[in-house]
């Protein structure tokens, strides 16, 4: 048999430590306090507003290790303008192209924390079919104990701009700009 030497014993009680802290744990997006919204110029006038309403996903979180990932599906033919013929218009072959791109995807792969707060979540946004790296940076971010589902839930508001252009929206440049704000207030629960 073998003898470990004090210092590989040492290692191995400090990486066994170092995994029991570190605890990556499962949240999946609660629907009713998540919003994916979105805005943009409208020839240099007024501000165009929408929102999608379904939208999916799950955030795996470990504040120890401060790692994470961030799936989030959006169903682009729930986008929500207010107003049905614009929507229309938007779900159409200018802008969504939702027949053929039913759903856009973010995924975050690398979480930036300040203590023991989200501060930012980068990684992909897949729209249109294309892939484009992409930051969302926190304003906002808690967890709390949920009292009426007895559970905790973390979440926050995140924001990014991105270059519509990039993901081959063209229609209307430069009347309607490029750069499009996008939010993601989300709320997700422990499962």
């Amino acid at each position: 048999m073998k003898t470990q030497t004090p210092l590989a014993v040492a290692a191995t009680l400090l990486a066994a430590a170092s995994l029991a802290q570190a605890e990556a744990v499962t949240y999946a997006v609660e629907p009713m306090h998540t919003y994916v919204t979105f805005e943009v110029r409208h020839f240099a006038t007024s501000t165009n507003r929408g929102r999608f309403d379904k939208k999916e996903g799950s955030i795996t979180l470990d504040r120890a290790a401060k790692t994470g990932r961030a799936d989030i599906t959006i169903d682009t033919a729930s986008i929500s303008s207010g107003l049905a013929l614009f929507d229309g218009h938007l779900r159409g072959d200018n802008f969504l192209r939702v027949k053929d791109f039913p759903t856009a995807k973010f995924t975050g792969d690398k979480f930036s924390f300040d203590g023991d707060k989200v501060s930012a979540v980068s990684g992909t946004l897949t729209l249109l079919g294309k892939t484009q790296p992409i930051t969302l940076n926190a304003t906002h971010f808690n967890c709390y104990d949920n009292p009426m589902l007895k559970r905790e839930v973390c979440g926050g508001d995140f924001e990014a701009t991105l270059q519509r252009s990039a993901y081959g929206m063209s229609y209307g440049l430069p009347g309607i700009p490029d750069s499009v704000k996008l939010v993601i207030q989300i709320e997700a629960v422990r499962l």
